[in-house]
């Protein structure tokens, strides 16, 4: 009789103990690439997201969010916390040759989920670097990975362009892994081909664990192809627009599946959704749009970084919500630790705040600087301003609190309509070549019109200062050169860790 009693005390304990764990929320985060900031259509975009807007719309949008201009320093912020400056990752994206990638002393989003006690997956875009195995998403807290590597490929068979040509030697290959072992060119669409994983994850999921799917979309990202069912609801539009516009079809419709997958299995009401872009759209050949913001994918002007985002879910507690208070790609990493009950012993100082109270309750942004990027990499631009605070010649910019300072060459700062029809190549105010100085009030002109600089010196001064403190905390920037040895010829034809 004892024993039958304490097997039944035993028994509730273990169906006690697993209900807790699944009371801890399933994080979805949907990462889609080169995503505009006018291509959504709560936005007003010409283009119809009829899944994304519903999510939106039952969640919080997020209208004052920044990501960074390029793919690999966005990924890199969103998985370790941590600015540019402090990973050596200031420069550019890792190339598919280069011996690089997000340091291995930055536990991941991902571990610090895993350790929390979740089932952790990714699928899709990687682009964190992967020269040696010890880089590759198995081996940074994901239990399971399906995609890609590299930053860009064809959409079908996952081969790239030859990118890198160096004494008669091109470097090409096909980009496409299940965990560590490369797979074979498949014929299915990518958009479909990774929605078709997230959802035999989601069926396949042990409830009694909670999930973490970060799903990286390869949508929307050049070479701009899709199958012709998702033209038939934008043959309004024409040229790269229109195939663009019908990528977005296809992964709005994708996300539908995939939140469809959720209800099935039972899961959707404790699942928090994020979605964001990783830097603003590419347009022209790209096909994107982020007008009316200034600048586009590469620049440090708000078309390159301030990102569509929202979050969904119960977990929030509201919906139906628009906030205009100042978030961080990299605010993800403590927040959802923070949301998942984990730890952040043993991580490296973290630049990203815990905005979970901003999110779910309300309160006011936790942030009110915010380093957008310091690049010693790109060439100086004209003349120093000031010998006694941040070197003006030097590509950075930052925000703190409406003001934003930008110095040295931002990148291309045109105004190009939302129709991409034409392309304004006004580089600056006045269209100085040699201008490295613009400050900018963003809650009078978020467009970047009216340069303040000589308006406001003080204030000028005040946001240079604040570069120039960040700059004296940053670490050297890793950009090294291509390395021959990572030929994909040397590995039957694909991308992968070629350093022991």
């Amino acid at each position: 009789m004892a024993y039958a009693v304490f097997g039944f005390i035993i028994h509730i304990f273990l169906i006690s103990s697993a209900l807790c764990q699944t009371q801890k929320p399933n994080i979805l985060f949907i990462l889609a690439d080169d995503y505009g900031y006018n291509d959504i259509g709560y936005h007003g975009a010409d283009i119809r997201t009829p899944n994304l807007n519903k999510l939106a719309d039952g969640g919080v949008i997020l209208e004052n969010y920044y990501v960074q201009p390029l793919s690999t320093p966005t990924r890199s912020q969103l998985m370790s916390g941590r600015y540019q400056i402090h990973t050596g990752l200031q420069h550019g994206d890792i190339t598919n040759a280069q011996p690089n990638g997000l340091p291995l002393n930055s536990p991941t989003l991902a571990d610090k989920l895993k350790e929390a006690g979740y089932s952790t997956h990714a699928v899709g875009k990687w682009h964190l670097g992967f020269y040696k195995k010890d880089f590759m998403p198995m081996n940074r807290g994901f239990d399971t990975h399906y995609g890609f590597l590299t930053g860009s490929e064809d959409h079908y068979n996952h081969e790239d362009v030859p990118w890198f040509q160096r004494e008669n030697l091109t470097l090409c290959g096909t980009d496409f892994r299940d965990g560590f072992q490369p797979v074979n060119s498949t014929t299915t669409y990518s958009t479909e081909l990774y929605r078709d994983r997230v959802v035999e994850i989601i069926s396949k999921h042990d409830t009694a664990k909670p999930l973490f799917l970060y799903l990286a979309l390869q949508a929307v990202h050049t070479p701009l192809q899709v199958p012709k069912k998702y033209l038939e609801s934008v043959s309004y539009l024409y040229g790269p627009r229109k195939i663009y516009a019908g990528m977005v079809v296809a992964m709005d419709q994708a996300i539908g599946e995939i939140v469809s997958a959720f209800q099935v299995k039972g899961i959707w009401n404790n699942t928090l959704l994020i979605f964001s872009t990783d830097n603003g759209g590419l347009v022209k050949h790209g096909g994107g749009s982020n007008w009316p913001l200034r600048g586009f994918k590469g620049s440090l002007w708000e078309g390159g970084i301030r990102g569509v985002a929202f979050a969904h879910g119960d977990v929030l507690g509201r919906s139906q919500v628009v906030s205009r208070d100042l978030m961080h790609v990299s605010d993800w990493y403590p927040t959802l630790v923070g949301l998942a009950g984990g730890s952040l012993n043993g991580t490296q100082p973290l630049d990203g705040i815990d905005q979970w109270k901003m999110l779910s309750g309300g309160s006011a942004s936790a942030r009110e600087i915010l380093l957008h990027n310091i690049d010693p990499l790109t060439g100086p631009i004209g003349e120093r301003m000031y010998n006694d605070t941040f070197d003006t010649r030097v590509r950075a910019a930052l925000r703190w609190r409406q003001w934003k300072v930008l110095t040295g060459n931002p990148g291309n700062g045109s105004w190009v309509p939302g129709d991409c029809s034409g392309l304004e190549t006004k580089r600056g105010s006045g269209g100085e070549p040699t201008k490295n100085l613009w400050l900018f009030d963003l809650s009078k002109d978020p467009n970047e019109m009216d340069d303040l600089s000589d308006v406001y010196p003080d204030i000028t001064r005040k946001l240079l200062g604040m570069l120039e403190a960040a700059n004296r905390t940053a670490v050297p920037c890793s950009f090294p050169d291509p390395d021959p040895d990572s030929n994909p010829t040397n590995f039957d034809g694909f991308w992968g860790p070629w350093l022991l």
